[in-house]
């Protein structure tokens, strides 16, 4: 796609390196910005700024926070002996939404996928070893997506905790097989919820 202008097509290259962003698309999205008003241009741009500069990732969970721990892990109401370990910040978003979870959370930041180079190493696991030797849990939700990667995780994750004193449980499958946590509906995530089950029982399946 060749274009009349070296601005304009630095443009399209940037919008084309996001998920789900072809060059069509990314095309539409540079003409778009090109005809708005300078200054909601500038703003946009400023957005985007701000949002890499102010944004951290919490000392404990990994979620998203401007300070250094986030809302949910300093909720005075918050169950802090209850942690639900998941693959990234949306599948805290779904489990939030469906109103039925109490507790805190740990965000790995994947899941294990030899086939992308993802090892164990490379996800926040060590923290929650750390987490859990330091400060104690009653329980660790494993809700990671029932995909091949979240189940692979997922028994990575038991066979490095079965030996602590603490209960393991998973989802119940009310998540379908092969589906992702943060495109599941909040009355099939709750129910997932509320009703999971012994990690072990899982394995029998």
């Amino acid at each position: 796609m060749e274009l009349p202008s070296k601005h304009l097509q630095e443009a399209v290259d940037q919008f084309s390196t996001l998920p789900g962003i072809g060059r069509r698309t990314a095309l539409r999205l540079a003409m778009y910005l090109l005809r708005q008003p300078a200054e909601e241009v500038e703003m946009f741009g400023q957005t985007f700024k701000d949002l890499h500069r102010q944004i951290n990732f919490c000392e404990k969970c990994h979620n998203i926070t401007e300070e250094e721990l986030c809302l949910i892990c300093v909720a005075p109401k918050r169950d802090q002996q209850q942690i639900c370990v998941v693959e990234d910040i949306r599948d805290i978003i779904a489990i939030e939404n469906t109103s039925q979870y109490f507790g805190v959370y740990h965000v790995l930041g994947g899941v294990i996928s030899p086939m992308d180079g993802i090892g164990p190493e490379d996800l926040n696991i060590n923290s929650l070893l750390h987490r859990i030797e330091a400060e104690g849990a009653r329980e660790i939700i494993m809700a990671l997506s029932t995909t091949m990667e979240g189940d692979t995780t997922n028994f990575y994750l038991f066979k490095r905790l079965k030996d602590n004193d603490v209960s393991i449980t998973t989802l119940a499958r009310g998540v379908a097989i092969g589906d992702e946590l943060e495109y599941t509906d909040a009355v099939t995530l709750g129910r997932s919820i509320a009703n999971r089950l012994p990690y072990e029982s899982s394995l029998a399946r």
